[in-house]
């Protein structure tokens, strides 16, 4: 979502493929160097972008999972 909010009003489609790479890596990140130089460097130009795909994705994950159905003993 953080992204998708970003990109309303970009018309620039460097700066569209470098927000939507640095959503994919935050997701997967990589253990490529030129990978993660080039998302470090995206991080550092648009900190509270990624502050909130961060944010996003941590809140993704501490998502209690629904339970399957009532306990019985």
């Amino acid at each position: 979502m953080a992204v998708r909010q970003a990109l309303q009003g970009i018309n620039d489609s460097q700066v569209e493929a470098d927000l939507l790479f640095l959503e994919a890596w935050e997701m997967h990140p990589s253990s490529n160097l030129g990978v993660t130089l080039r998302a470090s460097q995206i991080r550092r130009a648009n900190p509270d972008l990624a502050a909130a795909i961060d944010a996003e994705l941590k809140a993704v994950t501490r998502r209690p999972t629904p339970a399957s159905g009532p306990a019985t003993r």
